[in-house]
């Protein structure tokens, strides 16, 4: 259900991979779960599709057999039906823009771009979401290469309707911060691209850091090597300036959905560097586990960020997109108590 902000029906959603932590979970019990909690619409995962197309055949499918996922994908649209929800998005298509021209991986990301516009279709939805890519080989890469690939998807994606809300990862190579997908959604101008914003995504990049003892940003020393950490009037003061900038700059109408989540505390504190496994830099591997609902147990200024965000004119999608599974599993291992939980954090957040 819409949610009421001053005088408005701000409509809701929850993102299909913040929720469940078992096999048993499948799609069809994790929409039930969304939908009682009265969400209005979905954020569905790929790997949500991949998964349930197990479920229906046996097997998991080829991630880039495009035809078994389209049929995959009408199937999940009939789950939506039943359950009362929309596909608000479809998410997350990682990696796409700054790849050098003729490259085997631009030419992948392309292919990938074309078959995830067919099941865009097929499940019914008109918004595909572009995490900015953290690809280390793409560290050269210029804002306007990276806004003419963007250009290029959303010109794919206009003659259908359908539109990109492009997401600054904050352990992304080339664009973390707002401000940087902002330029180049500006760089791009096309009407069908615009920003998917995200609490964690900026107050995890600007405000805060797992890698250090305090939880907050660290500045470079007075000519050494050394770092040291930012008074906290200086972190304060620096995201005061950033939040003031986002709402007087961006225009509501090129906000397209800003996803919702707090962070723990790394204590101790994430080693800085790459892990060793996935590869992932140390805010991603906080993105994807230490993300909970807000106001249970993190410690980012979430209610900040949406703010600066409403003060835009904005009040479209408030998702849901949390990363806590063992919070899932060990404090809410029911997930429509857990469903119903981010419902009133929601309600919460915009009412306090």
């Amino acid at each position: 259900m819409p949610i009421r902000y001053r005088a408005v029906e701000v409509p809701t959603s929850y993102a299909t991979c913040s929720i469940g932590y078992q096999e048993s979970h499948t799609l069809p019990l994790k929409l039930k779960a969304i939908a009682d909690a009265g969400f209005d619409a979905v954020e569905l995962s790929m790997p949500d599709i991949l998964a349930y197309g197990k479920m229906l055949n046996g097997q998991e499918p080829d991630p880039q057999d495009y035809d078994a996922l389209v049929e995959i994908g009408k199937a999940v649209k009939g789950q939506m039906v039943e359950h009362g929800l929309k596909v608000m998005m479809l998410q997350p298509f990682a990696n796409f823009e700054g790849w050098p021209k003729g490259s085997k991986e631009r030419e992948d990301a392309f292919d990938r771009a074309r078959g995830w516009i067919r099941i865009m279709e097929a499940v019914g939805t008109d918004m595909l979401q572009v995490g900015s890519s953290d690809a280390p080989e793409i560290a050269e890469a210029s804002f306007d290469d990276m806004a003419a690939d963007l250009a290029e998807l959303a010109d794919l994606c206009g003659p259908k309707g359908f539109r990109i809300a492009y997401e600054n990862w904050c352990w992304a190579t080339r664009a973390p911060s707002w401000k940087d997908v902002w330029d180049i959604v500006q760089k791009a101008d096309r009407p069908n691209l615009g920003l998917c914003l995200d609490t964690f995504q900026s107050g995890g990049g600007e405000w805060a850091d797992p890698t250090t003892k305090t939880g907050l940003v660290e500045v470079e020393g007075n000519g050494d090597d050394e770092k040291r950490p930012m008074y906290p009037s200086q972190v304060e003061q620096r995201w005061s300036e950033s939040l003031a900038d986002l709402a007087v700059t961006v225009p509501a109408a090129k906000i397209f959905i800003l996803q919702i989540s707090d962070a723990y505390k790394m204590d101790p504190p994430i080693p800085d560097e790459a892990d060793k496994e996935s590869g992932l830099r140390p805010r991603g591997q906080w993105s994807h586990d230490y993300r909970p609902l807000p106001y249970d147990g993190g410690y980012l200024p979430v209610r900040e960020f949406l703010d600066a965000v409403l003060n835009t004119g904005f009040r479209g999608y408030l998702s849901m997109e949390v990363f806590d599974p063992k919070g899932q599993e060990n404090r809410y291992p029911d997930m429509g108590a857990y469903a119903k939980k981010a419902m009133d954090s929601l309600e919460k957040l915009l009412v306090t």
